[in-house]
Formats: structure tokens, C-alpha cells, sequence
């Protein structure tokens, strides 16, 4: 019992000194970006990305509520051009606004998170000729919360896998 004890002791330990890291290692700055090269001419590409609607067709986030509320305002593949989700709790509750247009480049957004926890963040998707293809790199930036530092690897871990599965899907459409 006294062997258990002493584990469970440890594993405490170790994750108080890992948060106490995290908490002075991590800065509050955080960036997130993920990119892929899609066979397609950025001009095909930017119909997928060029509005908060053709973003939402491949968005892997909206994606995990089949029962997600969106409602649309502003003109799309404008600056102002934003939307409104509320969703489960996996999904939740926000609203992103373009604020930067470049056609067939860089579409720029406010992203403003009100439930399951407040916060802003900005977003990006930014279209660079490779090859024959489009390379899309997808980035969002905010600051960290102290809890949020702690749990940085898990949100990396996280953001690298939805970012993945929207860029995936995002090629597949625009390839076909």
C-alpha cells in the first residue's frame, strides 16, 4: 500500500512541476498554422476559402455537430463577411468576421469564442503558388490563459489533427 502510495505521490508531483513549467516556459503567444499542397490553381482553391460559407463546407470544427446552428451575415468574400455557430459542447458557441481580403491570396478573420470559454483569436488562410498547385496554409494566433499554457501540447495535438482533417478535405474538393 505504502508502493502505491508513493506512485501516486510522484505522478502528483510531477504533474505540479510540469504545470509550473508550462506556466513560466510557455509564452502566452500562440501560434498554430498547417499547410498543404492541393493540385489545383489557387483561383479553384479560393472558391473554398474565399467565404465564411465555402469554409464551412469542408470545416472539420462545424463538422463535429451534425446538429450545428449557423446563420449567416454580411457579404460573402467581403470584408464583414462573418457567421454565427452554436453547437453541442464539443463544438460550441462563436462567431468569426473577415477583416482582410486578398482574392485568390489571403482571407484574414476575428474569430470570437463565447461558449464553452471566452476568447478571440484571428485566423488565416493564405494561398502561394507551388508547382503546378496551390500551397494553403491554414494559422490561427491568440494569447494563452495560464490553464491554457498547461494544456498547450494537448491543443497542438488537437489543432494538428482538425487541421489536418479540414485540409484533407479541402484538397479533395478542390482536386475534383
Amino acid at each position: 500500500m505504502k508502493t502505491i502510495l508513493k506512485i501516486i505521490g510522484v505522478i502528483i508531483l510531477l504533474i505540479v512541476v510540469y504545470a509550473i513549467i508550462a506556466m513560466l516556459a510557455f509564452s502566452k503567444d500562440y501560434h498554430f498554422e498547417k499547410s498543404i499542397v492541393i493540385n489545383a490553381p489557387k483561383e479553384k482553391v479560393w472558391q473554398h476559402v474565399g467565404s465564411t460559407k465555402a469554409f464551412n463546407e469542408w470545416n472539420p470544427f462545424a463538422k463535429a455537430d451534425p446538429n450545428i446552428q449557423i446563420t449567416y451575415s454580411g457579404t460573402p468574400g467581403t470584408v464583414g463577411d462573418s457567421y454565427h455557430w452554436k453547437g453541442n459542447d464539443q463544438v460550441g458557441e462563436g462567431e468569426q468576421t473577415v477583416t482582410s481580403v486578398v482574392p485568390n491570396e489571403k482571407l484574414s478573420s476575428d474569430l470570437h469564442f463565447i461558449k464553452p470559454w471566452e476568447g478571440m483569436a484571428k485566423g488565416s488562410f493564405t494561398l502561394t503558388p507551388e508547382g503546378s498547385g496551390t500551397k494553403v496554409t491554414w494559422a490561427m494566433d491568440n494569447e494563452l490563459t495560464t490553464m491554457m499554457k498547461i494544456m498547450k501540447p494537448m491543443m497542438d495535438s488537437q489543432m494538428g489533427k482538425m487541421f489536418g482533417q479540414g485540409l484533407d478535405e479541402l484538397k479533395k474538393i478542390s482536386e475534383k
